[in-house]
């Protein structure tokens, strides 16, 4: 039978046996030990130098790239969109430096940029008062403007059918000039008194004038995507806003943000749905070269190109832009000829 005596020599021995590890450990075995650890630290080093250095040569060749992109997009975009109105419509989140970069992308473009919509969180919200709220706003503004809303649709949907139906237009023009001109004298009216009935029940605030009919819509998402790569209902009332945007215009094109794009964003969202083969998505537009390739998506969708997805393939674009790149169409011409050339 095993007694405490065995168990007090075994304690002991164990105990000796650490002591004699930790004096062999500090005498025979220090100097490899350290030598070693010497040794792997410089290696770590080194690689990390080696990383910091790749990475601030990345840093600076995107930089230049920028700086390329934002010289050459006049001359890339000039005349693409000539005479076009666009709609700048944003969600809760959008980026401002999104919007005033399409905005210039636009001019250079020759487009005017009406105005602006921005949609508020109210808009997206889902609570039975709001909901109620919403919908007499709509049935109110429908009636007057003898809108014949689809009873199938969320209330949200039937908001952007009044919305877009009273905003936006595939027409390009034409017509007898002053009839064309008391029409759409008593169109931006109408639209003018629906945006501010929304506008009073803080589902929308505008900038600019809204009420102007525009022809072409960029929809500009949030910046930052969830976390935890999840959807939610901001992403899936896009659906059917876009939706009635690309039905009611000549072109609709949606934009994001390099790192508000990836799963569960609402591009990524968009992207997944039916809807995207009737407008095209850039995700890089917080960069100048996406902010031109959103131009470049509404020419190519007026030439009756297809809607594509641009931006990166990580977030689930196809192309990085249109291929080849649209061309001025009608009275401006891509290639000047001898009689259309300046002297400078």
């Amino acid at each position: 039978m095993i007694d405490f005596r065995y168990h007090l020599v075994s304690i002991v021995a164990v105990f000796l046996a650490l002591a004699l590890g930790i004096v062999l450990g500090s005498t025979e075995l220090q100097p490899a030990a350290y030598n070693f650890l010497n040794s792997t630290s410089a290696k770590l080093q080194n690689q990390l130098d080696q990383a910091t250095s790749q990475r601030d040569a990345a840093q600076q060749q995107a930089s230049q790239g920028e700086q390329y992109a934002q010289a050459v997009e006049p001359t890339v975009l000039h005349n693409l969109l000539t005479g076009r109105k666009l709609l700048i419509v944003t969600e809760p989140g959008a980026q401002s430096s999104v919007v005033s970069g399409i905005t210039a992308a636009a001019n250079d473009a020759g487009a005017t940029v009406t105005g602006q919509i921005n949609l508020q969180p109210k808009f997206f919200d889902t609570s039975g008062t709001t909901q109620d709220s919403l919908n007499q706003t709509t049935q109110d503004v429908a009636q007057t403007a003898s809108i014949q809303l689809d009873t199938s649709a969320t209330y949200q949907q039937q908001a952007a059918q009044v919305i877009a139906s009273e905003i936006l237009t595939s027409r390009s023009g034409g017509g007898d000039q002053g009839t064309a001109n008391q029409g759409s004298a008593n169109q931006g009216t109408a639209a003018a008194t629906m945006l501010q009935a929304y506008a009073a029940s803080q589902f929308l605030s505008t900038t600019g004038q809204p009420a102007t009919q525009a022809t072409l819509a960029v929809v500009v998402t949030p910046q930052n995507a969830p976390s935890d790569g999840s959807a939610d209902q901001l992403d899936q009332v896009l659906v059917p806003l876009v939706q009635e945007l690309a039905a009611k215009s000549s072109a609709t094109v949606v934009v994001g943000s390099s790192a508000g794009s990836g799963a569960g964003s609402p591009i990524a969202v968009l992207r997944s749905n039916n809807v995207s083969n009737q407008v095209s998505t850039v995700d890089d537009a917080d960069l100048a070269s996406g902010q031109t390739v959103a131009v470049q998506a509404l020419a190519a969708q007026l030439a009756g190109g297809k809607a594509v997805s641009y931006g990166f393939t990580a977030n689930g674009a196809s192309a990085v832009a249109p291929s080849p790149a649209p061309t001025p169409t009608g009275s401006a011409s891509a290639t000047p000829t001898a009689s259309t050339k300046k002297v400078k």
